[in-house]
């Protein structure tokens, strides 16, 4: 079975001014199978958010290859990315990124309005994402009605409501106390053990250790195996 992640040596340079560049991935090789949870770590400018963007199909390599569920991004072109992504990839952000004005059921439909499913469809789906996170009673709340940990799990059930092949979280828990955080933490535990691919990027030790596998990284290289 091909993974759902697989970069071979990729490199991203960013090209500052004419004499200046930035080389904020340096060789990176990661290969990530279907059903596994993953945790991305490193301090600030170790490369894991360049990473990040490259996974999630919001930037691309400047050399090396990366392929989502065997897919080569480089055959694609924006408007291509932006439809993989919404196809194949659930973010879960550390701000939650909810539209003030939509209740949690019309947050969730979002990915499926854009895939152009059905009305009806569209909201049976959506509240069998928030029901999978134990939103089941807060279908007509508006964010400002929701705690972070509540907010953070329509988050979650937008992120899993188009049935991706990965999840992709970006430092989950940042803005959640440490109850919220549990909560949250064990309901991707969930979802993996139902069969979901999970990645996150965090800086902290204690949400790692609830991955199944770490990645650290550091100056833009992995500092330990990263394939399995």
């Amino acid at each position: 079975m091909k993974p759902v992640i697989d970069v071979r040596d990729a490199e991203r340079v960013y090209q500052v001014t004419e004499e200046i560049a930035v080389r904020a991935l340096d060789g990176v090789t990661v290969r990530i199978e279907r059903g596994e949870h993953v945790a991305i770590m490193g301090a600030s400018g170790s490369g894991k958010s360049t990473l990040m963007n490259i996974l999630g199909c919001l930037d691309v390599p400047t050399a090396g290859t990366y392929r989502l569920d065997g897919i080569d991004v480089r055959d694609y072109d924006d408007d291509e990315l932006s439809d993989l992504r919404n196809a194949k990839i659930g973010f879960v952000f550390q701000a939650f990124n909810l539209v003030p004005r939509m209740n949690a059921l019309a947050q969730v439909e979002l990915p499926l309005s854009y895939a152009g499913v059905a009305r009806k469809e569209r909201r049976r789906r959506a509240a069998a994402a928030l029901d999978a996170v134990g939103m089941r009673e807060r279908v007509d709340h508006l964010p400002s009605e929701l705690s972070g940990g509540q907010q953070q799990r329509v988050a979650v059930a937008r992120a899993i409501v188009t049935n991706p092949s990965l999840i992709l979280a970006d430092e989950p828990t940042g803005n959640l106390d440490s109850r919220s955080t549990a909560e949250v933490l064990d309901i991707f535990a969930a979802l993996n053990a139902e069969g979901r691919t999970v990645v996150m990027i965090t800086h902290e030790d204690d949400v790692a250790a609830h991955a199944q596998r770490v990645i650290r990284m550091a100056d833009g290289r992995i500092l330990e195996p990263a394939l399995v």
